[in-house]
């Protein structure tokens, strides 16, 4: 699921566009939502309810397990068309980088929220009342969010695509290594120009990355008589050669995300062992499930982003400056740091009481939850931070001809980053005693201290990349001036 955006983004920069793929795919997950209400309120489509007595249940059969199956499959490829898409099409709306920034940061607000009305509300009817119901209020919230969204379609800005702009990323390589004899020239006009009106200015060759400028240089029978590319694969544009370049140079900064949401990943599975292994009562009666307590990282993330906005906005009126997107991803990584190093103390403060207690294998240490409290929080902010500062740098210095791509590329991340980190938690079983079958014999405190090492390290890889890097996009470079 973490990977499929990225499918829907090079839809919709590639062929139909961002409308079509966002439209096309709710249709999609509201016949998966559907599917999914129909499994739990009919009996044909769901096993028989277990009988009191000796004999044992009956299980579902192949059909039914097929249903629920593709209902999901239709699910997951309704929210690849949709999750990062939809906030790529709302910022090209705006043609201010900094009305664009809002855009972003008020549409995961809206996103975090509404993740907090599903994880509370939506469960709570779930659990009370019926899944029939809850996936039915479900549904109903993506057929009204579709109608809402296809009813103002004649005031949407809509972008053609223009084809596979990865085709022409690939013929740079290829024309480069074919030309890689060839003399480069220091004049702009040898080398191929994309049709641009007269009064525009030439791209300049640029020296990094010099090997690809060979892509675009122009020899004999490269050119048609009508000035037309002959043979796309021996001669590239000078502007998708930038492209390219800019892609590489962007790399290392998206690299170091693996790393950050890595960590993140670890953190979330190993909260809700803890959790597990805790007092979570809220009062005499009531106990909270131990997956409950990521709702304390959606309330903090949805309330830094408001937060966020306001700060930014003051922060602004009064220096006349704004933070580059890299500082506030940088404020991300630090915070979550800080988050691992506090889950690190209140780890050991709970395997201390379990020691006092003579508590072995999973047994509930008398230690509430809500010391896990702080750390969540606190990985909240640092998600405020860091994630839609990653859209946002990716979509406003990504090419013009990927922007979907662009951000899609954080799901891309999330998506690298749990299959390391389930790869990790392995490795860490195998090679240690730290984390065993039962947690209070283990030294999980020690995984997260290992996790803070890491991210440390991954902090200064950041601040090297970022101190090494050059906005691509002039317009970035003016939110930070004095002047704008």
């Amino acid at each position: 699921m973490a990977l499929s955006p990225i499918l829907g983004a090079i839809l919709a920069d590639s062929y139909l566009g961002s409308f079509k793929v966002i439209t096309v795919s709710s249709l999609v997950s509201i016949v998966g939502i559907l599917a999914l209400t129909l499994t739990s309120i009919l009996d044909l489509m769901r096993p028989t309810p277990c009988k009191h007595g000796p004999s044992p249940c009956e299980g579902p059969s192949k059909a039914q397990i097929g249903i629920l199956y593709t209902s999901m499959a239709l699910s997951t490829m309704g929210v690849a068309g949709t999750r990062f898409t939809l906030a790529t099409m709302g910022a090209d709306q705006f043609t201010n980088p900094k009305h664009q920034r809002v855009f972003l940061n008020w549409h995961f607000f809206t996103m975090y929220a509404a993740m907090l009305v599903s994880m509370v509300g939506i469960v709570y009817i779930q659990d009370n009342v019926g899944w029939g119901l809850g996936y039915g209020l479900s549904g109903a919230a993506n057929l009204i969010g579709l109608v809402a969204f296809v009813m103002g379609s004649r005031y949407y800005l809509l972008l053609k695509p223009q084809g596979s702009p990865f085709t022409g990323l690939a013929c740079v390589l290829v024309a480069a290594f074919r030309k890689r004899k060839a003399l480069l020239s220091p004049k702009t006009e040898d080398y191929c120009q994309e049709a641009q009106p007269r009064e525009t200015k030439l791209i300049n060759t640029t020296n990094s990355f010099k090997f690809l400028n060979h892509a675009a240089l122009v020899t004999e029978g490269d050119m048609n008589p009508d000035g037309s590319i002959k043979k796309p694969w021996n001669l590239c544009t000078l502007q998708q050669v930038e492209d390219l370049k800019t892609l590489i140079r962007i790399s290392p900064i998206w690299s170091t995300g693996i790393l950050l949401h890595t960590t993140l990943a670890i953190q979330m599975s190993l909260v809700i062992l803890q959790a597990l292994a805790m007092d979570r009562h809220l009062g005499p009666q009531f106990q909270i499930s131990a997956g409950t307590m990521m709702v304390f990282v959606t309330v903090s993330t949805a309330t830094s982003l408001a937060l966020i906005d306001r700060f930014l906005l003051t922060f602004h009126k009064i220096t006349h400056t704004s933070p580059t997107l890299l500082k506030r991803i940088g404020i991300g990584h630090v915070l979550t740091i800080s988050s691992m190093a506090l889950s690190a103390l209140v780890e050991s403060k709970r395997l201390a009481a379990a020691r006092t207690h003579n508590l072995t294998g999973n047994s509930i240490v008398p230690m509430s939850v809500y010391w896990m409290v702080p750390q969540l929080l606190v990985v909240g902010v640092g998600e405020a931070f860091m994630f839609p500062g990653q859209v946002m740098f990716y979509y406003q210095e990504f090419p013009k001809s990927i922007k979907s791509t662009a951000a899609a590329m954080v799901a891309v991340i999330i998506g690298i980053a749990f299959y390391l980190g389930t790869a990790t938690v392995d490795l860490i079983r195998k090679t240690t005693r730290w984390l065993p079958d039962g947690i209070n014999d283990g030294r999980m405190d020690n995984v997260y201290w290992v996790l803070t090492i890491v991210g440390l390290v991954n902090f200064v890889y950041f601040l090297v990349c970022s101190w090494m890097y050059k906005y691509q996009n002039d317009e970035n470079k003016e939110l930070n001036s004095p002047n704008s």
